[in-house]
Protein backbone atom coordinates (compact mmCIF):
# COMPACT_ATOMS: atom_id res chain seq x y z
CA UNK A 1 0.00 0.00 0.00
CA UNK A 2 2.84 2.47 1.26
CA UNK A 3 3.90 3.96 -2.30
CA UNK A 4 7.84 4.46 -2.21
CA UNK A 5 9.01 7.74 -3.53
CA UNK A 6 11.89 7.69 -5.64
CA UNK A 7 13.62 10.64 -8.02
CA UNK A 8 11.41 9.37 -11.31
CA UNK A 9 7.71 10.14 -9.50
CA UNK A 10 8.82 12.64 -7.20
CA UNK A 11 9.32 14.18 -10.46
CA UNK A 12 6.30 12.92 -12.28
CA UNK A 13 4.12 14.40 -9.19
CA UNK A 14 6.09 17.98 -9.81
CA UNK A 15 4.69 18.20 -13.31
CA UNK A 16 1.23 16.94 -12.31
CA UNK A 17 0.70 19.64 -9.33
CA UNK A 18 -0.94 18.72 -5.76
CA UNK A 19 -4.79 18.12 -7.06
CA UNK A 20 -3.84 16.25 -9.51
CA UNK A 21 -1.13 14.03 -6.95
CA UNK A 22 -3.81 13.95 -3.93
CA UNK A 23 -5.85 11.99 -6.97
CA UNK A 24 -3.59 9.47 -7.69
CA UNK A 25 -2.71 9.24 -3.57
CA UNK A 26 -6.11 8.33 -3.00
CA UNK A 27 -6.59 5.99 -6.06
CA UNK A 28 -3.36 4.42 -4.79
CA UNK A 29 -4.69 3.62 -1.51
CA UNK A 30 -8.58 2.55 -2.06
CA UNK A 31 -8.27 -0.93 -2.57
CA UNK A 32 -7.13 -1.01 0.61
CA UNK A 33 -9.96 0.48 2.46
CA UNK A 34 -13.12 -0.82 1.32
CA UNK A 35 -14.80 1.60 3.83
CA UNK A 36 -13.61 4.60 1.86
CA UNK A 37 -15.91 7.06 1.04
CA UNK A 38 -14.57 10.10 -0.78
CA UNK A 39 -16.76 13.29 -1.88
CA UNK A 40 -16.74 16.37 -3.65
CA UNK A 41 -18.93 19.70 -4.05
CA UNK A 42 -19.09 19.41 -7.64
CA UNK A 43 -15.41 19.40 -8.08
CA UNK A 44 -14.49 15.79 -8.75
CA UNK A 45 -12.26 17.20 -11.85
CA UNK A 46 -10.76 19.80 -9.85
CA UNK A 47 -9.63 17.85 -6.75
CA UNK A 48 -7.88 15.19 -9.32
CA UNK A 49 -10.41 12.55 -8.63
CA UNK A 50 -11.74 11.35 -12.32
CA UNK A 51 -10.14 7.86 -12.27
CA UNK A 52 -10.97 7.01 -8.66
CA UNK A 53 -14.97 7.88 -9.23
CA UNK A 54 -14.41 5.63 -12.55
CA UNK A 55 -12.72 3.31 -10.75
CA UNK A 56 -14.65 2.98 -7.48
CA UNK A 57 -18.07 4.23 -7.99
CA UNK A 58 -19.62 2.82 -5.24
CA UNK A 59 -17.20 5.18 -3.33
CA UNK A 60 -17.49 8.74 -4.42
CA UNK A 61 -19.86 10.88 -3.48
CA UNK A 62 -20.72 14.48 -5.78
CA UNK A 63 -22.51 16.55 -3.17
CA UNK A 64 -22.87 19.73 -5.87
CA UNK A 65 -21.97 23.15 -4.95
CA UNK A 66 -23.20 22.35 -1.54
CA UNK A 67 -20.20 22.33 0.96
CA UNK A 68 -22.53 22.85 3.96
CA UNK A 69 -23.95 19.95 3.41
CA UNK A 70 -21.22 17.95 2.19
CA UNK A 71 -19.84 18.29 5.56
CA UNK A 72 -23.31 17.14 7.19
CA UNK A 73 -23.40 13.95 5.04
CA UNK A 74 -19.43 13.12 5.69
CA UNK A 75 -19.78 13.21 9.11
CA UNK A 76 -23.21 10.70 8.99
CA UNK A 77 -21.19 8.79 7.01
CA UNK A 78 -17.96 8.81 9.28
CA UNK A 79 -20.80 7.69 11.80
CA UNK A 80 -21.69 4.80 10.30
CA UNK A 81 -17.92 3.56 10.31
CA UNK A 82 -16.71 5.09 6.94
CA UNK A 83 -12.99 6.65 6.61
CA UNK A 84 -14.46 9.54 4.54
CA UNK A 85 -12.52 12.76 3.16
CA UNK A 86 -13.96 15.47 1.81
CA UNK A 87 -12.89 18.11 -0.66
CA UNK A 88 -13.86 21.25 -1.93
CA UNK A 89 -11.72 24.57 -2.54
CA UNK A 90 -10.25 25.82 0.64
CA UNK A 91 -12.21 29.15 1.53
CA UNK A 92 -15.55 27.05 0.70
CA UNK A 93 -14.72 23.88 3.04
CA UNK A 94 -13.40 26.36 5.78
CA UNK A 95 -15.63 29.12 5.50
CA UNK A 96 -18.70 28.07 3.71
CA UNK A 97 -19.17 25.45 6.03
CA UNK A 98 -17.76 26.69 8.78
CA UNK A 99 -20.28 25.87 11.31
CA UNK A 100 -20.72 22.16 10.46
CA UNK A 101 -17.27 20.93 10.50
CA UNK A 102 -17.33 23.05 14.01
CA UNK A 103 -20.51 20.82 15.14
CA UNK A 104 -19.81 17.54 13.16
CA UNK A 105 -16.13 17.64 13.14
CA UNK A 106 -14.79 19.53 16.36
CA UNK A 107 -17.17 19.07 18.34
CA UNK A 108 -18.91 15.34 17.44
CA UNK A 109 -15.53 14.29 16.53
CA UNK A 110 -16.20 12.62 13.62
CA UNK A 111 -13.47 10.88 11.44
CA UNK A 112 -13.97 13.49 8.22
CA UNK A 113 -10.77 14.33 6.48
CA UNK A 114 -11.40 17.40 5.04
CA UNK A 115 -9.34 18.84 2.00
CA UNK A 116 -8.34 21.74 0.50
CA UNK A 117 -7.48 21.90 -3.35
CA UNK A 118 -5.89 25.41 -4.26
CA UNK A 119 -5.06 26.86 -0.79
CA UNK A 120 -3.14 29.97 -0.54
CA UNK A 121 -3.23 31.87 -3.75
CA UNK A 122 -2.65 29.06 -6.04
CA UNK A 123 -6.24 30.27 -7.75
CA UNK A 124 -4.16 32.74 -9.44
CA UNK A 125 -6.75 34.73 -12.02
CA UNK A 126 -9.97 33.17 -10.63
CA UNK A 127 -9.38 35.71 -7.34
CA UNK A 128 -10.19 36.77 -4.02
CA UNK A 129 -13.50 34.57 -4.02
CA UNK A 130 -10.87 31.31 -4.18
CA UNK A 131 -7.35 32.37 -2.57
CA UNK A 132 -7.65 30.19 0.93
CA UNK A 133 -5.81 33.08 3.15
CA UNK A 134 -7.64 32.48 6.87
CA UNK A 135 -8.67 28.90 6.53
CA UNK A 136 -5.39 27.66 8.80
CA UNK A 137 -6.62 30.27 11.32
CA UNK A 138 -10.40 28.91 11.09
CA UNK A 139 -9.51 25.21 11.19
CA UNK A 140 -6.97 26.16 13.58
CA UNK A 141 -9.08 27.65 16.13
CA UNK A 142 -11.95 24.56 16.48
CA UNK A 143 -11.00 22.39 18.89
CA UNK A 144 -9.83 18.82 18.26
CA UNK A 145 -8.72 19.31 14.52
CA UNK A 146 -5.84 18.37 13.32
CA UNK A 147 -3.95 20.44 10.77
CA UNK A 148 -1.92 19.67 8.09
CA UNK A 149 -0.34 21.25 5.15
CA UNK A 150 1.99 18.95 2.74
CA UNK A 151 4.88 20.43 1.37
CA UNK A 152 5.21 19.07 -1.79
CA UNK A 153 3.82 16.50 -3.78
CA UNK A 154 5.84 13.40 -2.65
CA UNK A 155 4.94 14.48 0.94
CA UNK A 156 0.82 14.29 -0.27
CA UNK A 157 1.28 10.77 -0.94
CA UNK A 158 2.63 10.79 2.86
CA UNK A 159 -0.21 13.17 4.20
CA UNK A 160 -2.92 10.66 2.82
CA UNK A 161 -1.78 7.57 3.51
CA UNK A 162 -1.18 8.90 6.58
CA UNK A 163 -4.56 10.23 7.38
CA UNK A 164 -6.26 7.18 5.71
CA UNK A 165 -5.09 5.60 9.06
CA UNK A 166 -5.65 8.71 11.13
CA UNK A 167 -8.73 8.26 13.76
CA UNK A 168 -10.32 11.33 14.04
CA UNK A 169 -10.99 15.03 11.69
CA UNK A 170 -8.34 16.09 9.82
CA UNK A 171 -7.82 19.16 7.47
CA UNK A 172 -5.71 18.71 4.30
CA UNK A 173 -4.40 22.05 3.31
CA UNK A 174 -3.08 21.80 -0.64
CA UNK A 175 -0.82 24.36 -1.54
CA UNK A 176 0.76 25.35 -5.12
CA UNK A 177 0.28 24.51 -8.38
CA UNK A 178 1.15 22.53 -11.44
CA UNK A 179 4.92 22.31 -11.80
CA UNK A 180 5.46 22.25 -7.88
CA UNK A 181 8.70 22.25 -7.20
CA UNK A 182 9.89 18.64 -5.60
CA UNK A 183 12.10 18.21 -1.86
CA UNK A 184 11.50 14.76 -1.39
CA UNK A 185 13.08 12.95 -3.88
CA UNK A 186 14.40 9.72 -1.73
CA UNK A 187 11.43 8.30 0.49
CA UNK A 188 11.78 9.23 4.79
CA UNK A 189 9.61 8.99 7.81
CA UNK A 190 6.68 11.08 7.86
CA UNK A 191 4.42 11.22 10.50
CA UNK A 192 1.63 13.25 11.61
CA UNK A 193 2.38 16.11 14.27
CA UNK A 194 6.14 15.39 13.46
CA UNK A 195 8.09 17.97 11.84
CA UNK A 196 11.05 16.94 9.49
CA UNK A 197 14.36 19.39 9.82
CA UNK A 198 15.35 19.44 6.83
CA UNK A 199 18.41 21.52 7.41
CA UNK A 200 19.70 21.47 11.11
CA UNK A 201 18.64 24.60 13.01
CA UNK A 202 21.49 27.62 13.08
CA UNK A 203 22.07 31.43 13.14
CA UNK A 204 18.43 31.69 11.55
CA UNK A 205 15.77 28.80 11.38
CA UNK A 206 12.88 28.53 9.19
CA UNK A 207 10.34 27.22 10.28
CA UNK A 208 7.75 26.63 6.95
CA UNK A 209 4.77 24.86 5.72
CA UNK A 210 3.21 23.51 2.39
CA UNK A 211 4.69 25.74 -1.01
CA UNK A 212 7.01 27.79 1.53
CA UNK A 213 9.03 24.53 2.42
CA UNK A 214 10.78 25.14 -1.22
CA UNK A 215 11.08 28.69 -1.29
CA UNK A 216 12.51 28.62 2.41
CA UNK A 217 15.29 25.81 1.14
CA UNK A 218 16.42 28.18 -1.62
CA UNK A 219 16.51 31.21 0.68
CA UNK A 220 18.71 28.91 2.98
CA UNK A 221 21.38 28.82 -0.15
CA UNK A 222 21.38 32.20 -0.06
CA UNK A 223 21.82 33.52 2.76
CA UNK A 224 24.48 30.72 3.00
CA UNK A 225 26.27 33.27 0.04
CA UNK A 226 25.93 36.46 2.36
CA UNK A 227 27.82 34.05 5.46
CA UNK A 228 24.78 33.69 7.48
CA UNK A 229 24.11 29.68 8.08
CA UNK A 230 20.19 29.13 8.16
CA UNK A 231 18.35 25.78 9.18
CA UNK A 232 14.97 24.50 7.78
CA UNK A 233 12.10 22.81 9.57
CA UNK A 234 9.44 21.42 7.63
CA UNK A 235 6.39 22.08 9.94
CA UNK A 236 4.09 20.14 7.63
CA UNK A 237 1.74 19.62 10.85
CA UNK A 238 0.33 23.02 11.86
CA UNK A 239 -1.76 21.67 14.68
CA UNK A 240 -0.66 19.91 17.10
CA UNK A 241 2.74 22.04 16.93
CA UNK A 242 6.15 19.68 17.23
CA UNK A 243 7.01 21.64 20.06
CA UNK A 244 10.51 19.63 20.41
CA UNK A 245 10.90 20.87 16.67
CA UNK A 246 10.23 24.36 17.59
CA UNK A 247 12.11 24.18 20.89
CA UNK A 248 15.58 23.02 18.80
CA UNK A 249 15.05 26.35 17.09
CA UNK A 250 14.46 28.50 19.96
CA UNK A 251 17.92 27.18 21.30
CA UNK A 252 19.89 27.46 18.85
CA UNK A 253 18.85 30.00 16.37
CA UNK A 254 19.42 34.02 17.03
CA UNK A 255 16.13 34.77 14.77
CA UNK A 256 13.43 32.47 13.52
CA UNK A 257 11.51 33.07 10.42
CA UNK A 258 8.49 31.49 10.03
CA UNK A 259 6.93 31.42 6.23
CA UNK A 260 3.80 30.28 5.25
CA UNK A 261 1.17 31.05 1.89
CA UNK A 262 -1.37 32.30 4.77
CA UNK A 263 -2.32 35.23 5.96
CA UNK A 264 0.55 36.68 8.42
CA UNK A 265 -2.87 36.74 11.06
CA UNK A 266 -3.79 32.92 12.68
CA UNK A 267 -1.67 30.67 10.68
CA UNK A 268 1.88 29.14 11.29
CA UNK A 269 3.65 32.18 12.99
CA UNK A 270 0.81 32.91 14.92
CA UNK A 271 1.35 29.14 16.33
CA UNK A 272 4.80 29.67 16.67
CA UNK A 273 4.50 32.70 18.45
CA UNK A 274 1.63 31.80 20.94
CA UNK A 275 3.92 28.90 22.22
CA UNK A 276 7.30 30.87 22.07
CA UNK A 277 5.16 33.73 23.97
CA UNK A 278 6.11 31.17 27.27
CA UNK A 279 9.04 30.94 26.86
CA UNK A 280 11.24 33.28 29.06
CA UNK A 281 14.36 33.78 26.53
CA UNK A 282 13.37 33.66 23.17
CA UNK A 283 15.09 34.81 19.82
CA UNK A 284 13.12 37.45 17.80
CA UNK A 285 10.91 35.94 15.24
CA UNK A 286 10.34 37.39 11.62
CA UNK A 287 6.92 36.12 10.53
CA UNK A 288 6.48 36.13 6.82
CA UNK A 289 3.29 35.43 4.68
CA UNK A 290 0.44 36.63 2.99
CA UNK A 291 -0.63 40.52 4.15
CA UNK A 292 -3.67 41.06 5.96
CA UNK A 293 -5.87 42.43 2.96
CA UNK A 294 -7.47 41.44 -0.01
CA UNK A 295 -4.72 42.25 -2.83
CA UNK A 296 -4.93 41.91 -6.60
CA UNK A 297 -5.18 39.04 -8.72
CA UNK A 298 -2.90 37.16 -11.10
CA UNK A 299 -0.60 34.52 -12.12
CA UNK A 300 0.38 32.20 -9.07
CA UNK A 301 3.69 33.19 -9.05
CA UNK A 302 3.26 37.02 -9.84
CA UNK A 303 1.73 36.68 -6.59
CA UNK A 304 4.01 34.72 -4.79
CA UNK A 305 6.92 37.71 -5.97
CA UNK A 306 4.65 40.58 -4.98
CA UNK A 307 4.02 39.41 -1.88
CA UNK A 308 7.57 38.58 -1.05
CA UNK A 309 7.31 35.02 -0.80
CA UNK A 310 10.26 34.01 -3.26
CA UNK A 311 13.54 32.75 -2.21
CA UNK A 312 15.55 35.96 -3.32
CA UNK A 313 12.78 38.47 -1.31
CA UNK A 314 12.73 35.83 1.46
CA UNK A 315 16.54 35.62 2.06
CA UNK A 316 16.69 39.88 2.03
CA UNK A 317 13.92 40.41 4.13
CA UNK A 318 15.60 37.81 7.05
CA UNK A 319 19.17 39.58 6.55
CA UNK A 320 17.26 43.19 7.26
CA UNK A 321 15.93 41.37 10.11
CA UNK A 322 18.72 40.42 11.27
CA UNK A 323 20.63 43.36 10.82
CA UNK A 324 17.87 45.36 12.80
CA UNK A 325 18.20 42.46 15.88
CA UNK A 326 21.55 43.16 15.89
CA UNK A 327 21.32 47.16 15.90
CA UNK A 328 18.82 46.77 18.50
CA UNK A 329 21.06 44.62 20.61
Amino acid sequence: MMVEINPSNARQWSRIGSRGVFGQAILAIAGHYPDMMVMSADLGNSSGLDRFKKTYPNQFLNIGIAEQNMIGVAAGLAKEGYNVFATSFAPFITMRAAEQVRMNLGYMGMNVKAVAIGSGVSMAFLGNSHYGIEDVAVMRAIPGITVVSPADCAEIFKTVQAAAKFEGPMYIRLTGAVGNPPIYTEDYYFEIGKAVILLEPAEVTFISTGSMVYESIEAAKLLEQSGVKAGVINMHTIKPLDIDAVNSALQHSKVIVTVEEHSVIGGLGSAVAEYKALKRHAPPQLILGLPDRFDVTGDYRFLLDRHGLLAPKISDKTLAFLREVARQN
